[in-house]
């Protein structure tokens, strides 16, 4: 009997290459031992870990400003689309992950009739809904009306069977496109329309701690842990001018209420 097969998408641009090595070694260790593990790993590093494996397949992307690697992950994958279209099921993971306890196959993977896997965020597992941060301008593909929805999804892990996970990203994308086209950007990007999309969907959610926060205390067992990327990244290279504006003037642009 053949091997489930798992593409993992991963995107790791300008400083976050970093996070690399720990995300592969953990994640080989650890994430789906009986499966048979592909990754694609979106970089403009020169090198990365084990980029001579068959298994891991480096996809040149350049470097841009903050928000866009999160708002155009969706049209980076899709670019690889007919690549992904034999895999069994399909994962991203953000760059600062570090898996800590083995992932089988009941945890993780969808049921038949699960169109998706997501995590509950893990700054809104005890928030009322009126709190969550959902795109609220009409005028966005992201809009979700107040008093909707019953959990916050973080954009950080995410995943399911192919075919189901590549229908969404063909939407998402196309979601994003459309706004950009209206000069709208969604509140929290990529994050926004995956809880947009999995409004009318039947998912499968893992608990907060599959995105453990470091120096959090949360009521869940640590599956993954999710770096304080400012604290590791302190000091490892160094974004360009262009990079440094564009954050400010986003950064005064994001709401107070939001939970980091």
């Amino acid at each position: 009997m053949s091997k489930i097969k798992i593409a993992v998408l991963y995107i790791c641009t300008g400083r976050y290459e970093k996070f690399w090595a720990d995300f592969y070694t953990s994640a080989e260790k650890f994430l789906l031992p009986s499966c048979q593990k592909h990754y694609f790993v979106f970089t403009d590093a020169k090198s990365i870990l084990d980029e001579e494996s068959p298994f891991v397949n480096k996809i040149y992307q350049e470097n841009l400003p903050w928000p866009y690697p999160t708002l155009y992950r969706f049209k980076f994958f899709n670019k690889i689309s007919s690549s992904l279209e034999s895999f069994d099921f399909i994962y991203f993971f953000n760059a600062n992950i570090k898996i800590c306890k083995t992932i089988h196959e009941d945890d993780i993977l969808p049921t038949i009739d699960e169109d998706l896997v997501v995590t509950q965020h893990p700054g809104y597992w005890n928030k009322p809904v009126t709190a969550f941060t959902y795109e609220t301008n009409p005028a966005s593909k992201a809009f979700v009306p107040v008093g909707t929805g019953s959990v916050y999804v973080a954009g950080g892990l995410n995943g399911g069977s192919a075919d189901k996970y590549l229908k969404f990203i063909k939407t998402a994308a196309q979601w994003i496109e459309e706004d950009e086209n209206n000069k709208i950007m969604a509140i929290w990007h990529d994050e926004s329309h995956l809880n947009k999309y999995i409004l009318d969907k039947k998912v499968k959610i893992l608990h907060p701690g599959y995105l453990y926060p470091e120096d959090s205390n949360l009521p869940f067992e640590k599956i993954i842990h999710l770096s304080n990327k400012k604290k590791t990244l302190k000091g490892y290279g160094k974004y360009s001018l262009k990079e440094k504006l564009l954050r400010k003037l986003l950064f005064f642009k994001r709401p107070d209420k939001r939970v980091q």
